[in-house]
């Protein structure tokens, strides 16, 4: 068999990963996309919550069609820090390694010492959202989650609404069940307020006080769409939009919101988290200022914390605050490496961002009504990143084709490790087969379609 010119790692199997992979096999480099888990779909198929099944299948179809290409190789469980060495793996010979590793960490609640709580009152939302998308699994075996009534979410964004939904819902159908009522995630994702009103219930009659989310902003600015805001015109826009859109959320699945609050202090009793001291702040030109002697105590039955996700540290790879230390902001070149890159979320602020967000609202048609349909408004987040990639892997593309061609050796010493570690899980050569093979069941499967 003829040796190929060059050969590229990418690590992460998702969104960037994949498009990476299909971009350099269209210009037919060769690649191989190891990812830690045995799926590639990353947060696909453990960060958006289950009840997007439709849209689920979609996104992970377009990652099985990149991945299924002649021209890559597909290793799973093969983690960077974990059973794989990151400068090791830049030692084998690859023509370059690209990071598509994501973001899986959760950013830390700002309070000091909080995170000895964790599991003991205080969660967070990546962990929470991987449980509830998995537990009805029979093979499920990870830690699981209580979703008591009068939980407080921290929090502002899309990711934040997700958690406040599953509370909701886990709350709204234990407590119809008790009533001899069954209802399921599918239709009360339509409406819980509806759901209640057909059969002349309110969260009263079912003993629900909500959970209630603070976020440290004003509702109209929170992240809720990609609207632009590069005016006073189309600010002003945006803010109307995010006001409906949370609007709408709120009257549909009824959880409590608090803005303009930030946590300062924890509230412990018995070795356990039991709430926070919040302090009220106000927004001046842009930035959210405490405001003095506002602050109080809330309690509950439990806090979540989804303030975002961040990269994952890996040894071996710099850190510049919470993200990969990069020193090419156009191609996000990895400081101190010559032939590694960083793709997605493992960098952010970084590249040609708002000519990708131009161009992806341009090529998705993105219009008003669009703001107000989350599922629309994901597909949009996707295009943008695969557009980002794109702009990314064509410029590195550029640098691989004009380095030195792949040695005999080297390249026969990668595909002796690559085997290897696909031996290691089972997986023979077929991607498709292994897809198949270990796609979990699904909740519709379950219930009987939504």
């Amino acid at each position: 068999m003829a040796i190929p010119k060059h050969l590229v790692a990418i690590f992460g199997g998702a969104v960037s990963g994949a498009e990476a992979a299909n971009q350099l096999t269209k210009r037919g480099i060769p690649v191989v996309v190891f990812d830690q888990n045995i799926l590639p779909y990353g947060k696909i198929e453990d960060g958006l919550p289950k009840w997007h099944a439709k849209l689920r299948d979609k996104e992970e179809t377009k990652i099985n069609t990149k991945l299924s290409h002649p021209l890559v190789q597909y290793v799973p469980k093969a983690a960077l820090g974990m059973n794989l060495d990151f400068k090791k793996v830049i030692d084998w010979g690859f023509s370059a390694v690209l990071l598509a590793t994501g973001a899986w960490k959760d950013r830390p609640l700002p309070i000091f010492g909080i995170d000895r709580y964790i599991n003991q009152g205080l969660y967070y939302q990546n962990p929470f959202i991987y449980w509830y998308n998995h537990f009805h699994e029979s093979t499920y075996s990870e830690m699981t989650f209580e979703t008591p009534d009068n939980a407080i979410i921290i929090g502002g964004g899309l990711a934040s609404l997700d958690v406040a939904k599953v509370l909701m819902f886990e709350n709204v159908e234990r407590a119809l069940r008790d009533r001899g009522i069954e209802e399921n995630m599918f239709t009360l994702d339509r409406s819980i307020a509806k759901v209640l009103a057909k059969h002349q219930l309110t969260l009263a009659d079912l003993n629900i006080k909500a959970c209630t989310l603070y976020y440290r902003r004003r509702i109209m600015d929170m992240p809720l769409t990609s609207a632009p805001t590069d005016t006073p015109a189309l600010l002003e826009r945006a803010q109307n939009i995010r006001a409906k859109i949370f609007n709408n959320y709120q009257s549909k699945y009824l959880f409590n919101m608090e803005p303009c609050h930030v946590p300062i202090d924890k509230i412990v009793e018995d070795g356990r988290l039991v709430g926070l001291v919040m302090q009220k702040t106000e927004i001046i030109g842009g930035k959210v200022k405490p405001i003095e002697g506002t602050n109080y105590e809330v309690r509950g039955s439990q806090v979540i914390a989804s303030i975002g996700s961040i990269p994952e540290p890996i040894e071996g790879i710099p850190m510049e605050w919470q993200t990969y230390k990069v020193n090419q902001a156009d191609l996000c070149r990895i400081e101190g490496y010559d032939n590694a890159f960083a793709l997605g979320n493992a960098v952010t602020g970084r590249g040609n961002i708002l000519e990708s967000l131009k161009h992806g609202r341009e090529i998705t048609g993105a219009i008003a009504d669009r703001y107000f349909d989350t599922e629309a408004q994901f597909v949009d987040l996707v295009k943008e990143k695969e557009i980002k990639v794109e702009e990314q892997v064509e410029a590195i593309a550029n640098i691989v084709t004009k380095l030195p061609t792949i040695t005999k050796k080297s390249y026969a010493e990668i595909q002796k490790r690559v085997t290897a570690l696909q031996h290691k899980v089972g997986y023979g050569k077929d991607y498709m087969t292994w897809i198949q093979r270990h796609l979990p069941i699904r909740l519709e499967d379950i219930i009987g379609g939504h």
